[in-house]
């Protein structure tokens, strides 16, 4: 939580985007706080421990910072959130923008859930742009890799109400929602994106609820179910700008060269880091030289009225 910490350097901090639209704050899972101990939580995000509801007092530890991080990653930590069984039943691991409310011993209770408490900063995150996707990295490792389990990131975009999730979605509050199910990334980091369906029915965006879950199901995961997430970005869209498909072009790297082929002329570029720094741009081009250090790096290729984001490493 402390969302207001973040205030003085979000505009410096946050996942890099491209046309200074609106980030999540702490997306890549770096600051925290009351590290090592039971109540340790990313700033900005919220889980168990910092829940409200009648039994909060019972909640267990199922959030804590992780050194994991995926290959390529810039940051040093991510989320890792995990399953625990109590008393014979499943509890998922959770972290969320919003807070979790525990008010029932019954898993499935509506009672139990995630909710915008927008007149709280530390428990809403507001928003006023319409992002066309949600992209996040995830690795989720179910105790039983064939069994049916499937882990969840649910986004939604709503406006200026205490939004729950579950009980509230599809109502008169929610504008747009982006949801994943998805299974076990079989050992390894994958990322994910999604894009958001905006059908309504509310106009006025404020606000999003965001929260990952190691089970899209409340109660139907195992113990020790575990979900590493990091690098959360909101995807924008120029109106006017077509955005070519992820085959139209390619990047190839070797040694401290780039060649770029495409079926289309490539006006301009710009190469930026993981951080949103702009590294390098220019005019037509189809090689150029590349000197920066081992890591991962986004090539901006502009062809006309369309565009397209391209990640690429360098080892």
């Amino acid at each position: 939580m402390k969302k207001q910490l973040l205030l003085s350097i979000t505009s410096i901090s946050i996942a890099f985007n491209l046309f200074s639209q609106t980030q999540i704050g702490n997306s890549n899972f770096e600051q925290w706080e009351n590290v090592g101990n039971p109540t340790e939580e990313p700033i900005n995000w919220n889980g168990f421990k910092s829940a409200s509801g009648s039994l909060s007092s019972f909640a267990s530890q199922q959030l804590q910072r992780s050194t994991a991080v995926r290959p390529g990653a810039s940051g040093q930590y991510c989320a890792r959130i995990w399953t625990k069984t109590i008393l014979g039943a499943s509890a998922n691991g959770t972290v969320s923008l919003g807070r979790i409310n525990m008010a029932s011993s019954t898993v499935i209770s509506p009672l139990n859930h995630t909710y915008s408490d927008v007149s709280n900063p530390n428990f809403s995150e507001s928003i006023i742009e319409h992002p066309d996707s949600i992209v996040f990295w995830a690795k989720f490792t179910p105790v039983v890799a064939s069994g049916n389990y499937q882990a969840l990131m649910n986004a939604i975009l709503h406006d200026n109400y205490n939004f729950i999730d579950p009980n509230d979605q599809g109502g008169i509050h929610q504008m747009a929602q982006a949801q994943l199910f998805y299974p076990s990334t079989n050992g390894l980091w994958k990322r994910f994106s999604v894009p958001f369906s905006y059908v309504g029915p509310a106009t006025n965006i404020t606000n999003i609820l965001l929260t990952f879950s190691t089970n899209k199901t409340p109660g139907q995961g195992l113990g020790n179910d575990e979900v590493l997430i990091d690098d959360v970005e909101l995807i924008y869209n120029p109106v006017g700008i077509d955005e070519l498909t992820l085959e139209s072009a390619r990047v190839f790297i070797s040694g401290d060269y780039l060649q770029i082929k495409s079926p289309m002329d490539i006006s301009s570029y710009e190469i930026y880091d993981v951080n949103g720094k702009t590294l390098a741009s220019g005019q037509k081009t189809t090689s150029l030289l590349f000197q920066e250090n081992a890591g991962m790096y986004f090539i901006h290729l502009y062809a006309g009225n369309q565009q397209q984001v391209i990640k690429f490493i360098k080892e």
